[in-house]
């Protein structure tokens, strides 16, 4: 027995140091990320409606995620708004980001203030971005509906999140608006990494601003923009918080993406079965995106 004893403590001996120290971590990891998700994954197996009982169905197999791609309407038509709102979202996040960190890459104090300016939309909450997006859109008092009125006369009067066009354009312009100065702080990174001596000597053989920016920044910085682009297309497909708040999913189903549809079949129709199902359809997306922005960085 004592020898047992020996061999077992020694064998505790021998586990490194640092595992110890991520032990917490990881045990709090597990309780909170992924019994979660193994939960839930079960779930999706089953039928269980909330509204009729407290405790999960029988078991159906894929029959939850048979009837949503193939007999679900409502599914597929959050799939649509989905990738709308994904692509419109990081076009022009990335578009708009680049333009930016060109502009202020230079040194000076007006660009380093910028740069510090920078940070502050993307430290609110989206749900509080959501909130003030309706109060500026609003038909009564909104300032930038009332802007926007005078510079394009087509659009005054005009009730943006009761429009199924307009209130798409809402919904991915606040969220333009919060990840913007992030990605274009990560842009200003890649920008500073490009070797000075190419563009100058692009300079030097008479190229233009536009031929050096076409030529010589621009191909080094795809990489960059490559990582920013997969990054921000994660953060757009589970997207909640400003849907919510700003306009709900409408009208109608307009803006209801498919994290948004989850949340519906969830907490109002209460078909926790279906719901899961759904979720890891979002979910399988989410990790070939994530797998893919892995290989990127660390290719880079």
């Amino acid at each position: 027995m004592s020898a047992q004893k020996t061999m077992r403590r020694s064998a505790w001996q021998r586990v490194p140091a640092h595992v110890w120290l991520l032990a917490p971590a990881l045990l709090f990891v597990a309780a909170m990320a992924l019994f979660p998700l193994g939960f839930s994954l079960l779930l999706s197996f089953r039928e269980w409606k909330l509204a009729s009982s407290t405790e999960p169905g029988r078991w159906v197999g894929l029959a939850n995620y048979l009837n949503l791609l193939g007999d679900d309407p409502d599914f597929i038509a959050s799939i649509r708004v989905t990738l709308v709102f994904v692509v419109a979202d990081v076009l022009a996040t990335l578009a708009i980001a680049l333009g930016v960190a060109l502009l202020i890459q230079r040194a000076g104090r007006v660009n380093a203030l910028a740069r510090v300016l920078l940070i502050l939309p993307f430290v609110m909450s989206p749900a509080l971005i959501g909130i003030s997006f309706r109060f500026f859109l609003n038909p009564e008092f909104g300032v930038v509906q009332h802007l926007l009125g005078v510079l394009l006369p087509a659009l005054q009067g005009k009730v943006w999140l009761a429009d199924a066009s307009l209130a798409m354009v809402a919904v991915v312009a606040s969220d333009v608006w919060h990840w913007s100065p992030y990605m274009t702080l990560v842009i200003l990174g890649g920008l500073a990494a490009i070797p000075a001596e190419t563009q100058e000597a692009a300079r030097v053989d008479g190229a233009s601003a536009w031929r050096v920016f076409c030529d010589v920044t621009l191909p080094q910085l795809l990489p960059v923009l490559g990582v920013v682009a997969v990054l921000k297309t994660v953060f757009a497909l589970k997207a909640f918080d400003t849907i919510f708040t700003l306009s709900n999913g409408g009208p109608g189903t307009a803006t209801q993406t498919l994290a948004y549809f989850v949340y519906q079949t969830a907490f109002n129709y209460y078909d926790m079965g279906y719901a899961a199902a759904a979720a890891y359809v979002l979910t399988a997306a989410l990790l070939a995106l994530s797998m893919f922005y892995l290989r990127l960085v660390f290719r880079r």
